[in-house]
């Protein structure tokens, strides 16, 4: 899934960055107001972690700029205060969580896969389509009941159709999840295509259906 760090300490927006990113998600990174707010017109998010205290502005008025774009994304609010009413005030706005500075970065991953589950998955800690069976927790893939190894863009693949499923996805919106900002780098969309044809491959030979359907000139529909 694919999260957004707003936060303009460089320490502390790294050691995010890292630790989502081994956890398996797609970080980008925005380090003041000005950023996240071209950020967050531009591209989609699963979830935006935003410092309220950022240069250039402040980190709920782009909790109203979400809201103003009806974004889906899960929002959590960090903040150097353990002050009430910016608590009070975040959530009024839209935001899902807050957490105060300084932190665990277990504990934010934590809020982040619980957001995560509760804005894609109806807060299921199992996530079901048909034969297939998924565990976030442990990035356990089963089908039939059997388990099956799937590399880390295999998995974060199947977990965006699913999330998605019965609608079309176009081929820029996969990369752009799977890669961030490093996707428009690419040239072309044949890893795209090959991560497919790996997932498909591995879905068949456990006796699972072929859920991925191409729309040609478009994308993909799962379903």
């Amino acid at each position: 899934m694919k999260v957004l760090i707003i936060e303009d300490e460089p320490a502390l927006r790294n050691s995010i960055q890292e630790y989502l990113t081994h956890q398996g998600y797609i970080c980008e990174l925005a380090e003041d107001f000005k950023q996240a707010i071209h950020k967050v017109n531009e591209f989609d998010y699963d979830c935006i972690v935003a410092d309220i205290g950022l240069p250039l502005g402040n980190g709920l008025d782009v909790v109203k700029e979400l809201k103003i774009l009806e974004s889906k994304a899960g929002i959590i609010i960090i903040s150097a205060k353990d002050s009430l009413e910016d608590k009070l005030r975040g959530l009024e706005l839209g935001a899902d969580d807050y957490l105060t500075k300084p932190f665990h970065l277990s504990e934010l991953n934590a809020r982040v896969n619980a957001i995560l589950r509760r804005k894609k998955f109806d807060g299921n800690t199992t996530i079901n389509f048909n034969e297939i069976t998924i565990k976030p927790a442990s990035k356990t893939v089963l089908v039939h009941n059997k388990s099956i190894t799937l590399t880390g863009k295999e998995y974060q693949l199947l977990l965006y159709f699913i999330a998605n499923q019965h609608r079309v996805v176009t081929k820029s919106a996969l990369a752009g999840h799977l890669w961030g900002d490093e996707y428009d780098q690419a040239g072309s969309y044949d890893f795209i295509y090959t991560h497919i044809k790996n997932l498909r491959k591995k879905m068949l030979e456990a006796d699972g259906e072929d859920y991925i359907k191409t729309v040609y000139g478009t994308g993909y529909r799962f379903g």
